[in-house]
């Protein structure tokens, strides 16, 4: 760990510049889903509790560097001031005299919201200036957006080398749990990765058939990998394309040591919609004019095996077509064992990526792991075994 937290910093007076991920989801200007600012809430109370003066940084949507009036963080602030329990000023930029001013006249047990970094193109090119003139806002910079971790950005790779930089507790609390799952677990570590797509994951394969024991590959990607052993998979989702590196992937998982779990029986239909017809067949034996929707009970009960025997799990992406009924049943019911491990003190388990988090809430276990990450790309890429530049500038 060479990086700060909040516990390392002096903030009684101080103006901390708080980088946060408030980029949700917005409907007729009211926030429809909070969780991403109510995760946010322990670094809040802890700053104004210690006497500082906290500025938030943040993106929303894509503006491409102009003012885009529809992607102003000013809507924002009812939800900021309810989670936070606070009251937010809002400023309409993030540099210059207006912020300047803005930051001068903040009282303590206030929060300052900025304006979209976005709305400048000086933020997506990381831009020095555009870093410096924010620095001028305030004493230390505390980064609490993880979720941006993997952008180099100015305000979350410039603005950090700049002033004296921490994590905040939800950057902390995610950094730790990624480091106790990949970086200093306990084994057996097994990695679930399920989706659509092999050629979307291949550096994540790449890396993990290096670190973990098991291997867990479902979805449609099990379908390439079934593929590339010579199998027949019909109509399935399958990048037949791909079937040479899902090879080269197994023969490194070999060398390497790493158990590669694919399903031995798969549940198949004919129509991809809810409650269509379907039967349970061998992995090798799906009809010619069928698609793979689902992993079926021997693999279910083969993958709990192995969660049973693993001390860390590392999941990302559903085992089947999760979103329709009922080929939901393999992603709900390793979930479930998964959560049962875990709430047994048996296993550490750590998830995250979009349809992951869908899926394990829809399985009703997301409160039962260890640590569900909020972070699409930024947990992927420290999966990929990747430098997240936000992380870097921290530990610089």
């Amino acid at each position: 760990m060479g990086w700060k937290t909040l516990d390392d910093m002096d903030l009684a007076g101080k103006t901390v510049l708080t980088r946060v991920d408030i980029n949700v989801p917005m409907e007729a200007g009211r926030v429809t889903d909070a969780t991403r600012i109510q995760r946010l809430v322990p670094t809040l109370a802890d700053l104004l509790a210690k006497g500082a003066r906290p500025v938030l940084l943040a993106h929303f949507g894509r503006p491409k560097g102009k003012v885009v009036p529809d992607m102003s963080l000013q809507p924002l602030v009812p939800a900021l001031e309810e989670a936070f329990g606070a009251p937010v000023v809002f400023v309409a930029d993030c540099r210059g005299p207006a912020a300047e001013a803005a930051v001068a006249a903040l009282q303590e047990g206030q929060i300052l919201l900025l304006e979209n970094t976005r709305f400048h193109a000086g933020e997506e090119a990381n831009d020095a200036d555009l870093a410096a003139e924010m620095a001028k806002l305030g004493d230390i910079y505390c980064n609490d957006a993880f979720s941006a971790a993997h952008r180099a950005h100015a305000s979350t790779e410039a603005l950090a080398r700049l002033l004296p930089a921490c994590a905040g507790r939800l950057m902390e609390m995610e950094l730790k749990a990624l480091e106790s799952a990949l970086a200093t677990p306990q084994r057996p570590v097994t990695a679930v990765v399920g989706g659509a797509k092999v050629s979307t994951k291949l550096d994540l394969l790449g890396n993990l058939v290096a670190k973990v024991d098991n291997l867990v590959i479902g979805g449609g990607m099990a379908n390439t990998f079934l593929a590339a052993q010579g199998i027949d998979v019909g109509k399935s989702l399958c990048e037949h394309e791909m079937t040479g590196t899902a090879k080269d992937i197994m023969a490194r998982a070999e060398a390497a040591g790493c158990t590669i779990v694919l399903p031995s029986d798969v549940v198949v239909a004919r129509e991809f919609k809810a409650g269509a017809a379907n039967e349970t067949v061998a992995a090798d034996a799906c009809p010619a004019d069928a698609m793979i929707l689902d992993a079926g009970p021997a693999a279910v009960a083969a993958i709990s095996a192995v969660l049973e025997a693993s001390k860390t799990l590392i999941w990302n992406g559903p085992l089947g077509a999760f979103e329709i009924a009922p080929f939901d049943i393999a992603t709900n019911a390793a979930a479930q064992k998964a959560a049962e491990c875990t709430k047994a003190g048996t296993l550490v388990s750590v998830a995250g990526g979009g349809d992951t988090v869908a899926a394990l809430n829809q399985a009703g276990v997301a409160e039962d792991f260890s640590y569900i990450s909020t972070a699409g790309g930024a947990f992927l890429e420290w999966m990929e075994g990747k430098v997240l530049p936000g992380v870097a500038a921290l530990e610089a």
